[in-house]
């Protein structure tokens, strides 16, 4: 199925993410010209026609892309818009399919979405969870996210969790780990504009390596003769304490974050 929006389609809260999902799009060629986002300020996205305030019509495709804090501010005038023919999609982090089922039950299909930002160069991966979509909607669903990289179908929401946690959240990480890669650099003597961009360089040849479909096991191997040095280095990555358990504090923080976020949606709902 080609990838294309019901219309008329609304974007509500287009930030950071829905801004790379738009870009995304727009890399793909798809047709945008049914789409408006609803921002308060105003603020002008590339490609769509923005409003501030909701518009008087009926939607048929509706994605949700505030801070999931303002669920409640935004689901009393938001609601009645939302009817028998509106596909309800949520990137709202902790909120669960049961408590936007309850903010707006007379929604066709409720769908959560879990992106990624490399979305923007159509490079993401998202995590799709329903419990109530129709088969039609699904596939409109999946066309659409199809679009910006791999999707992932998850069985439940601990699944659609677990992936928001390791692939939502992981650019930050992997970010994160590049930085430490990169200050390593500079205290080893480079200027910092040289160790930043080895560390990123590092980064994008590992990762072209990684899409070949090679095991990263395999590729640490590759690199790391016996005895030499990037072993040396990789025994204090392996070492108990490493680099293993750090990830899964990392990730076990995420989760959880996510579980009192779900927790607060509901107890609101």
């Amino acid at each position: 199925m080609s990838a294309a929006f019901p219309a008329p389609a609304w974007l509500v809260g287009c930030g950071n993410m829905a801004g790379a999902m738009v870009a995304g799009w727009r890399a793909a060629g798809i047709d945008l010209g049914g789409v408006t986002a609803i921002r308060p300020s105003g603020a002008p996205v590339e490609g769509l026609r923005v409003v501030t305030d909701l518009p008087d019509e009926r939607p048929r495709f509706v994605m949700l892309g505030m801070k999931p804090q303002k669920l409640d501010e935004v689901a009393p005038a938001l609601a009645p818009h939302i009817g028998e023919d509106t596909i309800l999609v949520s990137m709202l982090a902790g909120t669960g399919a049961a408590s936007l089922a309850a903010r707006f039950p007379a929604a066709r299909s409720i769908v959560r979405v879990m992106p990624n930002l490399p979305v923007a160069s159509r490079n993401g991966v998202t995590a799709i969870y329903s419990d109530t979509t129709r088969s039609g909607d699904r596939a409109t669903v999946d066309a659409l996210m199809g679009a910006l990289g791999l999707v992932v179908r998850c069985e439940d929401e601990a699944m659609f969790a677990a992936i928001g946690a390791v692939a939502g959240s992981g650019p930050a990480y992997v970010a994160r780990f590049v930085d430490a890669l990169a200050t390593g650099g500079e205290g080893l003597g480079l200027e910092p504009h040289v160790a930043t961009a080895v560390a990123a360089a590092t980064l994008i040849g590992t990762a072209a390596m990684a899409a070949t479909g090679e095991p990263m096991a395999d590729i640490a191997r590759r690199v790391a003769s016996p005895r030499g040095t990037t072993e040396q280095g990789l025994a204090v990555l392996d070492a108990p304490g490493g680099l293993g358990p750090l990830v899964e504090r990392m990730l076990a923080a995420a989760i959880a974050r996510g579980e009192q976020l779900a927790k607060d949606a509901a107890a609101a709902g």
